[in-house]
């Protein structure tokens, strides 16, 4: 059976690799995987280095203070992949802002508090405590007939920073995944991946800076979801594990060879992405900016 791809490290098999797991605040579980060398990268077909995954029971009304933990939780993994002295940070939305489930990385960047522009005109008080920050959704090579990461190394030969935090939708194997995880990872990323519209990776090597990726799951194929049906559908009658593997093969070729490679998304999509885009935006603002309180960011942000 074809297998099906994943962006997220713990479903690509990485969970053998002992990953450290931690039990947070608001029942928020890390999950931190560090892919060393270049054998383990090849065999889990990821980028060596690490992955820090946030998850919480999925639901399609998250609390608030379960919002504000996850923001949380998010800036300080952030901080800690962050290079040392960082002063100048461009964030980039990855995704097609006219298809909501991609949507997730320009809508993102339009809450991050930029502050590039601002210079001088800040008071002493406030500037001591931000970084110079800008941010940009480039679009995608559809509509703009430009390579994504062509028009990201332009920004970032011309802004310089010391790093590059780059936000994009994510497809996931598992359908409990879907608006209910985020996965910070120090080793880039390849737009268009999750949906095989492989695109050139933005990473270390092709921008020149550190990248730090950060994505959240949005949609999931359909082949995966009516394999998991009927396996569970089989388990609960006593079937063998080999039977159950054999209907998730039959569910796929029938749905590939009638559908394709259909994905699929809640239809809840454009609350998700709302509160989600919310979410990452708060935990950018506070790793970018330690020195303003969330109270601050949500004054200077306010439109």
């Amino acid at each position: 059976m074809r297998q099906i791809w994943t962006d997220l490290a713990l479903e690509a098999g990485a969970a053998e690799l002992e990953p450290e797991v931690r039990q947070l605040e608001h029942g928020i579980e890390q999950t931190t995987v560090s892919i060393r060398d270049d054998e383990t990268a090849a065999r889990f077909g990821r980028p060596a280095g690490t992955y820090v995954t946030l998850s919480c029971l999925q639901s399609l009304s998250i609390d608030l203070s379960t919002r504000e933990a996850l923001s949380r939780q998010l800036a300080h993994a952030l901080c800690g992949m962050l290079p040392k002295d960082t002063e100048r940070v461009l964030v980039v939305g990855l995704g097609n802002r006219s298809v909501t489930p991609d949507a997730l990385g320009p809508r993102t960047v339009d809450r991050v508090l930029v502050t590039r522009h601002l210079g001088a005109c800040l008071p002493q008080d406030v500037r001591e405590g931000m970084r110079s920050v800008c941010a940009a959704a480039p679009g995608v090579l559809g509509v703009t007939g430009i390579e994504t990461a062509e028009v990201i190394r332009g920004m970032t030969e011309h802004v310089a920073p010391d790093v590059v935090i780059a936000v994009d939708a994510l497809a996931a194997r598992s359908s409990a995944r879907i608006c209910s995880t985020i996965q910070i990872a120090d080793t880039g990323i390849a737009p268009g991946s999750g949906v095989g519209n492989h695109r050139q990776a933005l990473n270390l090597e092709t921008l020149g800076v550190p990248v730090i990726a950060i994505g959240v799951p949005m949609v999931v194929y359909a082949a995966k979801i009516a394999g998991d049906a009927l396996s569970a559908f089989a388990e609960a009658d006593g079937a063998s594990a080999e039977d159950e593997q054999r209907l998730a093969q039959v569910v796929e070729r029938v749905v590939s060879e009638r559908l394709g490679d259909l994905i699929v998304t809640p239809r809840e999509v454009d609350a998700l992405v709302e509160r989600m885009s919310g979410i990452l935006a708060e935990g950018i603002n506070l790793a970018l900016h330690p020195g303003l309180s969330a109270g601050d960011i949500a004054q200077l942000t306010a439109q």
